[in-house]
């Protein structure tokens, strides 16, 4: 089975819609989303639809901070990010905000164990930045396999049988043997808004049968959503951070 993996969509239905494309060809028949729907970009309403569709047929869906922040007005967030977080609220209307609001923050499933930002207290939003962060969360998850996204970098950690935990600078679209004895920690990057100065979409495509795992991009239309972030009157550096992979 071929599953895909998804994070930090943002509101970006250019990068959304490609990905899912990409997913598509590539014959994936799951999709996971590891939250942040919403966010930044110019399509919450989209966004959000196409997610509630994609769980009826049986996606896993998972709570990010900025989904979170849609119905929790304490969630802290800086102030670009608040001042877009304002805007999201008043495009929602009341069935996406229950949705939003009912997203579980952890899933497992197959030995696998997917959360939006890390193990160790999934409700506190913690970024895996280093080693010693993807070290908190390997110890803590029961699972040979995980995956979190709210970084924006891709990036792959694993520790063997000296518990000590090695970090990898995943490239694109090479096929990554996920070795038995190893844990192994994957974070997928962002589908919406990419910072590892390459704009396009990131996700993962994992082969349960070869027990293999692939870093994906998949190139969009990064003027279009730029243009309709700055059409909404949202903060110009939103659309610039697109056009930067920054």
């Amino acid at each position: 089975m071929l599953i895909a993996i998804l994070s930090d969509i943002h509101a970006n239905r250019e990068a959304f819609e490609s990905v899912l494309a990409a997913t598509k060809v590539a014959g994936a028949s799951e999709v996971v989303i590891l939250g942040d729907l919403v966010g930044y970009g110019a399509d919450p309403v989209w966004c959000t639809e196409r997610a509630m569709a994609l769980a009826e047929s049986g996606a896993i869906v998972l709570r990010g901070n900025h989904d979170e922040a849609v119905s929790d007005t304490a969630t802290r967030m800086n102030p670009t990010a608040a001042l877009a977080m304002e805007w999201t609220r008043r495009q929602l209307g009341e069935e996406a905000r229950a949705f939003l609001a009912a997203l579980p923050m952890e899933a497992r499933e197959g030995g696998r164990y997917y959360v939006h930002s890390d193990a160790t207290a999934p409700d506190r939003w913690n970024y895996v930045l280093n080693s010693a962060d993807a070290h908190a969360h390997l110890i803590t998850c029961l699972e040979r396999v995980s995956f979190c996204g709210h970084v924006h970098v891709p990036a792959l950690y694993c520790t063997g049988p000296t518990n000590k935990t090695t970090p990898f600078e995943p490239r694109d679209a090479t096929p990554i043997p996920l070795l038995p004895q190893r844990k192994w920690l994957a974070v997928v990057g962002s589908v919406g808004q990419p910072r590892d100065g390459n704009p396009a979409a990131a996700f993962c495509l994992l082969d349960t049968e070869t027990n293999e795992l692939r870093f994906m991009r998949a190139p969009y239309d990064v003027e279009l959503a730029a243009e309709k972030i700055r059409a909404a009157g949202l903060p110009r550096s939103l659309a610039d951070r697109l056009l930067e992979g920054r």
